[in-house]
């Protein structure tokens, strides 16, 4: 049996008073598509900024592929294959759409920085910016200004900026927040096509997205794990029923 591409042990973090995660422990497996769910306040957002290096824990051990990174900052997680999105999209808008996927490739470049001209003028990175673009159906709007696109563009964006990076693991915070039906169904397709493609830590809202998609849920309360499993043992457990779902398993809140 492989081993997991990330293993989280006895993860804590405090802010004042206030427990965001709890001695969490968390396996994500090679390939799968893994979502964590839970209350508003369960501590979500701290893990995924725990497990990019935004914030480091004050306890605890996270391992990704066999590699003890708890104590290293972002742009070195990133550069080991860690690519995450935000709730807020953080994007150049007056810029194209194209140089910000190059911006995003560059980051990953272990050598000093280059130039915007050199950049643009790289045949390998714009290649690599356009083939993200195409795997999020972007291509056509790659010389636009960011600022002209949609909000759900911007999400797309966001997440071509992530796989130009060729990340190993894609840590997904609320890719479906503020979103319209459609705008919602061009996301949910683009995650279905991702999928076994990509090893997805993905946190949302939207328990008809997660159920859809995910291979197991993680269920957080309180900083702590209640639960994880399967969707269909996710939907059955009585103490996620209690603490998060309706008694006929649809969301409760």
């Amino acid at each position: 049996m492989s081993l997991p591409i990330l293993k989280v042990s006895n993860l804590s973090k405090t802010f004042g008073g206030v427990v965001a995660t709890d001695h969490l422990n968390l396996e994500i497996k090679h390939g799968e598509l893994h979502a964590i769910i839970g209350p508003n306040g369960a501590g979500k957002t701290t893990l995924i900024a725990q497990l990019s290096g935004e914030t480091l824990p004050d306890s605890g051990e996270i391992i990704f592929r066999e590699e003890n990174i708890t104590a290293l900052p972002p742009f070195k997680r990133s550069r080991l294959g860690i690519a995450r999105s935000f709730q807020i999209t953080s994007l150049m808008l007056e810029m194209d759409v194209i140089d910000n996927i190059t911006l995003a490739t560059l980051s990953q470049d272990n050598h000093s920085y280059k130039f915007w001209k050199p950049a643009r003028e790289d045949i390998d990175l714009r290649k690599s910016a356009l083939n993200a673009l195409k795997e999020i159906g972007l291509e056509e709007r790659a010389f636009e200004k960011v600022g002209n696109l949609s909000h759900g563009e911007h999400r797309q964006l966001e997440i071509a900026m992530a796989l130009a990076t060729q990340p190993h693991l894609l840590l997904l915070d609320e890719p479906m927040a503020g979103m319209g039906t459609d705008e919602g169904s061009t996301i949910l397709k683009i995650l279905q096509k991702l999928k076994k493609r990509k090893t997805i830590l993905l946190i949302e809202h939207d328990m008809d997205v997660v159920f859809a998609l995910a291979d197991r849920i993680t269920v957080l309360v309180y900083g702590r794990v209640i639960a994880s499993g399967s969707p269909e043992s996710i939907k059955e457990d009585e103490n996620v029923r209690e603490a998060y779902l309706g008694s006929d398993g649809e969301i409760n809140c």
